[in-house]
């Protein structure tokens, strides 16, 4: 049973408020008519009433909004359409749309409205950016949807790159061929192959190179068409390693670049590729930029709780070091 319920949200201030509503309102009559629900804005506090459902999913729209416009700096009606879309599908988790179904018999879909944003973001755009902490599903959800396009005829082929930066991409050293060589690196990405694919399909694949893995300094001169190309690790590249790596885009391919901008390797002084991408790309049509957070993390519920730890403790760090 649907019943009546209300609930209330307190804004960080005015300013929030303003860019939340949109001008004139228009976010919240956006909101309003989507869900059928009441929406009474006083100053920085909302009060949302209607059926148990509509009021739940308001709050989880208005939730996910808070998140972008505290990324962005901005909404747009788009933002507000793609939140109202996500949120609407995954209220049945059955009717979010699955990324591919493994051989022994795993469905792969979001599990939080943030992951629905990551998916529909994949869905709509050629080349997606999404940054977020650990645990939050971006790199299985990236080869996800790269296995469902290379299985639907799609694409050809899935190409796996990854920074080696704890090498200096400096591989010479290490034994064996370049798939040894790399292979330590890439180990997050075929866990998560290994758990869409029956082994002999993906070695298979491999040997075909239909799946290909490659470091990232391998891809210099390269054009890859009809492909999906996920970077993975993308915060441990470079300025000029990001242009390199975006300009491998061909015909008919996607590419999808995960990163976690707290997790930084590069040397101290060298600004992170993903940082200043994120950036320089945010107005470019057909380039979509998710943030996940702490409430996407679907790993083991104290992976939340310790980053949750950690950036707590980075104020105190800052002002104690300095």
């Amino acid at each position: 049973m649907n019943g009546e319920t209300s609930v209330s949200l307190t804004l960080e201030d005015r300013d929030e408020a303003l860019l939340l509503f949109g001008s004139r309102d228009q976010f919240l009559r956006q909101i309003r008519d989507a869900l059928g629900v009441r929406i009474i804005a006083r100053g920085d506090v909302v009060h949302i009433e209607g059926g148990e459902t509509q009021v739940d999913q308001a709050d989880r729209v208005f939730a996910q909004l808070r998140q972008m416009l505290k990324k962005q700096g901005s909404l747009t009606g788009e933002n507000v359409r793609t939140v109202l879309a996500v949120v609407q599908q995954n209220e049945d988790r059955q009717a979010a749309p699955n990324l591919a179904v493994a051989g022994v018999g795993r469905s792969v879909r979001p599990r939080t409205d943030g992951q629905g944003r990551y998916v529909h973001a994949m869905q709509k755009n050629e080349l997606v950016f999404v940054i977020g902490p650990a645990g939050t599903g971006k790199t299985y959800l990236a080869v996800g949807m790269a296995v469902n396009l290379l299985r639907q005829g799609v694409v050809k082929k899935i190409c796996l790159v990854r920074p080696a930066v704890e090498a200096g991409e400096r591989l010479g050293f290490l034994p064996g061929d370049i798939v040894a060589k790399i292979n330590p690196y890439l180990r997050p990405l075929f866990d998560s192959l290994n758990d869409m694919m029956e082994p002999e399909q993906l070695k298979r694949y491999m040997e075909n190179d239909i799946i290909e893995i490659c470091p990232l300094a391998y891809m210099r001169g390269r054009t890859l068409n009809n492909a999906v190309i996920i970077l993975d690790e993308g915060q441990n590249t470079t300025i000029p390693q990001m242009k390199m790596f975006l300009t491998r885009m061909g015909n008919g391919s996607k590419i999808i670049v995960t990163g976690d901008i707290t997790q930084v390797d590069l040397p101290r002084q060298t600004r992170s590729g993903l940082v200043d991408a994120a950036h320089r790309l945010r107005e470019v049509e057909g380039i979509g930029i998710i943030y996940l957070s702490e409430e996407d993390i679907v790993r083991h519920p104290l992976v939340q709780k310790i980053v949750q730890a950690y950036e707590d403790d980075k104020p105190r760090r800052r002002k104690s070091d300095g």
